[in-house]
């Protein structure tokens, strides 16, 4: 009988090690084939990607606040990306309106989401008015422009808490509020890209509640703007009026433009008449010096004293006539692309 030799204790240890990786291996393929996962597409399972980088607000944002002693309401669009800084459109309510009725009526928060840019608007206090109204006329009693000047802190407040490009600035209202809006234009020109007045009054036409009752029938006690300088220029002004308006007389929409025009030194082009299907027809006035846009009339036939183009559910609101919201925005937007008037000094050093 032949006798084996005895394995050395190296032969022993290579031989163990062999039989032990050709288990492992066998197992592992056991393993794999008995949860039918192919070892590639196991190993995509466990794959993890990168983390995208979230945008600094996914959704829209709509507050209420306290800012220069007024209530206000602000609207912000969705998907804001980091680092972007959007315009900023202010809104003024007019008598009896508040901050929520006027958003309803324009619909600029839905405007503001298709064409991204931040709403303001700004509240009057019932303690200062019981009809809610601006008190753009109180000039002789200082009233009207610690309110303007209130509503400029405002701006301020929103510009230092939100992402606002400070160049370009709009500002716009109704009735009262647009008597506000071109008191704050002249009082604070620099701070401002466009303004637009709906269905209101120049400034410096009244200084009382008696003179501006006058004023809303066409009767005018005194010219505007004289306290500017002589190169101290204005935003670019935008006036849409109603030629049905039994609250605010029609004459004051070509007075406003005409007012703009005279300080700027501008001439007025060719009126133009527009109409988009059913809606009332508008008669357009561009006043222009040295190519520079300076005011735009916009007079609607049929329309009262309401917001054009506005919801039908709300006061103060006709949808029959052209849409101002989007009439506003597109003035806003041409001006907000143009640089700024000549010798006119940066938003940021204004500010």
């Amino acid at each position: 009988m032949r006798l084996l030799r005895p394995l050395s204790s190296r032969s022993l240890k290579r031989t163990l090690a062999a039989a032990t990786r050709t288990a492992v291996r066998a197992a592992a393929k056991a393993i794999t084939q008995a949860l039918h996962i192919p070892k590639r597409a196991a190993a995509k399972k466990v794959l993890v990607k990168k983390p995208l980088r979230a945008p600094a607000r996914k959704n829209p944002v709509l507050v209420s606040g306290i800012a220069g002693g007024l209530r206000y309401r602000l609207f912000v669009p969705a998907d804001m990306r980091r680092g972007e800084r959007l315009p900023l459109m202010v809104m003024l309510h007019g008598c009896t309106q508040d901050a929520q009725a006027l958003a309803t009526s324009t619909r600029m928060n839905q405007l503001a989401t298709r064409e991204r840019f931040v709403v303001l608007y700004p509240e009057q206090d019932r303690l200062s008015n019981l009809q809610g109204c601006w008190n753009w006329f109180q000039t002789n009693t200082g009233k009207a422009q610690l309110e303007a000047d209130a509503i400029v802190l405002a701006i301020d407040h929103i510009c230092r808490t939100q992402a606002i490009d400070p160049e370009r600035i709009a500002l716009a209202g109704l009735s009262a509020g647009a008597g506000m809006a071109a008191l704050v234009a002249t009082r604070h020109p620099q701070r401002l890209r466009a303004v637009a007045m709906h269905s209101g009054i120049a400034p410096g036409l009244a200084h009382s509640t008696a003179s501006a009752l006058g004023a809303m029938r066409g009767l005018h006690i005194a010219e505007p703007l004289a306290a500017l300088a002589a190169d101290q220029h204005l935003p670019a002004l935008l006036v849409i009026q109603g030629g049905s308006d039994p609250i605010v007389a029609p004459v004051n929409g070509a007075k406003a433009a005409q007012l703009w025009a005279t300080h700027e030194d501008a001439t007025p082009g060719r009126p133009r008449t527009l109409q988009r299907g059913a809606r009332y027809p508008v008669t357009v006035t561009d006043f222009f010096t040295r190519g520079r846009l300076v005011s735009t009339l916009c007079e609607i036939d049929g329309l009262g004293h309401a917001w054009s183009g506005g919801a039908a559910s709300q006061a103060y609101s006709d949808p029959k006539g052209p849409d101002a919201s989007r009439m506003i925005w597109a003035f806003a937007a041409r001006q907000f692309a143009l640089p700024a008037a000549p010798g006119a000094l940066p938003l940021r050093q204004a500010a």
